[in-house]
Formats: structure tokens, C-alpha cells, sequence
């Protein structure tokens, strides 16, 4: 979803203007008092702007660091719960709490649970966030045939919702997100696992490929897109980590589809909650 750049400016940002603060007021603030006299006392530039800027710097970084941390949706792989446009909020401390840039964990926090909407690092390319829905815990056994999952013997409860409402007759919205487009006559179903229930599609349009079965190795999690003809996940590239863990999905904070035949701004979204 996104890449590491701005987590590391944040944190050097942060280091930068506070060491330039902090070395001005141990060693160069007083001589300039006594100085100063009967002036008024100014600051250097570049100390009056580290003045300003630490404590902004330090407040995001805590924020997004260790509490919550905003995300953009910039696919389809996880409709309906999730549309392009939608930005979230990523719960960072659920999971326990990791040190930025470095991502050392430091609290050891929750393990994710069956049906929880997790982002991580993706495992082949790690300056990248991918968000998928957690299937398989670790030790888990899953199969996937006919488009049913079961994970360790129980199969997965499934009722048929309707055909999914696409967003409008815009080519490159049939070619690029196959179940975003009003022609597309992607199914709904309403899934349960494990107590959480949500809502994931089908593309009978698209040929059935992914039939197989396997064990989740120890520290590992199995995940899937909600938009399963339509989603890169687990079953093509494998399983996550569970350090590559950064935090789970709680809540649309704002909606906003720039491209081309997409919504625009839709307020209607705003609040809601990501099931889990």
C-alpha cells in the first residue's frame, strides 16, 4: 500500500530537530542571555525552526508508531469490506508494539485471530504494506477447493448475499479491478470463521485455478483477499511472518476514489467499521 520513505524521514526529522534543540539549550543558550543584555533574546534560524518543528514531529511519530497509523486502499483485493479510495486506520498496538524503521518488537501484545484484517509487510518486497484478511493461524491445516475453504477439517459457513453493485461502465475499471465494475456479476457471500463474519466475492467470470491444501509453519500466518478471483495473497506467494506484522485494520476514516469513473469523495463511509 505503501513504502517505508516517509517513516524514515519522520524518524529522522524527529532525531534531527530534537538534537539541534537540545544541544543549542546545553551549551549555546545561556551565553546568549548573558550576551544579550538589555535585547531582546533571538534564537538562530535554523534552532527556531527545530524548536518548531520537534515537538509536531515527535507527536506523529508516536502517534503513528505506536497507536494508530493511516493507510490508502489502493486496490480491489479486499472488496467488498474494502474499496479503493477508502483510507483506514491500523491499529499498531494489538499485535505488540515494534520500535519505527527498525520494527525490534517491544510489547509482546496479541496473536492475530481467524478473521482479523491484517497489515504486514509484504514478505517478497518488505518496503511494501499489503492488507489481507488472516485465514490460518500457525499449525493450521487449510484447504481450498471449488472456491470453500475449511481449516482444519471444519469447512467455512457461507450464505449467498447477492451480485455485487459495481461502481459504474468505466473500461479501465473492468480491466484493472475485475469485481469493481457494474458488468463484472461478481457474487457475494456472507463467510464465518471462528465467530467473525464478513462479506467476500467471486468472479464466475474467471477460471477456477486455485484448488490445493497445506500446513501453515510455526510463527507464520495464512491470508486472503476478500476479493478472492481478484486478490494477491497467500495462495500465490506464501505465508507472512509473523514480524512482518504491522497492525490490524480497524476503521474507515475518510473515502476519496481519484481515478477515472471512481466515486470522488463519498462521506458515507466515513466511520466505518472493518469487520473482523
Amino acid at each position: 500500500m505503501i513504502d517505508y520513505d516517509f517513516e524514515f524521514i519522520l524518524v529522522a526529522g524527529t532525531l534531527v530537530t530534537g538534537v539541534i534543540w537540545l544541544i543549542d539549550h546545553l551549551f549555546f543558550v545561556k551565553e546568549r542571555r548573558q550576551s544579550a543584555t538589555n535585547k531582546a533574546l533571538h534564537d538562530p534560524i535554523i534552532v527556531e525552526y527545530a524548536k518548531s518543528f520537534f515537538p509536531v514531529l515527535l507527536a506523529v511519530m508516536v502517534l503513528r508508531s505506536f497507536l494508530y497509523e493511516p493507510f490508502r486502499i489502493p486496490s480491489g483485493s479486499m472488496m467488498p469490506t474494502l474499496l479503493v479510495g477508502d483510507f483506514i486506520l491500523v491499529n499498531k498496538y494489538d499485535y505488540g508494539l515494534r520500535l519505527p524503521v527498525l520494527h525490534t518488537k517491544i510489547t509482546r501484545g496479541e496473536k492475530p485471530k481467524r478473521g482479523d484484517v491484517a497489515v504486514f509487510r509484504f514478505p517478497k518486497n518488505e518496503s511494501l504494506d499489503y492488507i489481507k484478511r488472516v485465514i490460518a493461524l500457525p499449525g493450521d491445516h487449510i484447504s481450498y477447493y471449488n472456491r470453500r475453504i475449511t481449516v482444519n477439517g471444519k469447512q467455512l459457513s457461507t450464505e449467498f448475499v447477492g451480485t455485487y453493485q459495481g461502481l459504474g461502465e468505466s473500461s479501465d475499471l473492468l480491466i484493472n479491478q475485475g469485481c469493481d465494475h457494474v458488468k463484472a456479476r461478481c457474487e457475494v457471500f456472507n463467510e464465518i470463521l471462528d465467530g467473525a463474519s464478513y462479506n467476500m466475492m467471486n468472479n464466475p467470470a474467471m477460471r477456477y485455478r486455485d484448488d490445493g491444501e497445506l500446513f501453515v509453519p510455526p510463527g507464520h500466518y495464512f491470508v486472503m483477499g476478500d476479493n478472492r478471483d481478484h486478490s494477491n495473497d497467500s495462495r500465490y506467494w506464501g505465508f507472512v511472518p509473523e514480524e512482518n506484522l504491522v497492525g490490524k485494520a480497524v476503521m474507515v476514516w475518510m473515502h476519496w476514489d481519484w481515478r477515472s469513473g471512481g466515486t470522488g469523495l463519498d462521506v458515507s463511509r466515513v466511520g466505518t467499521p472493518i469487520s473482523n
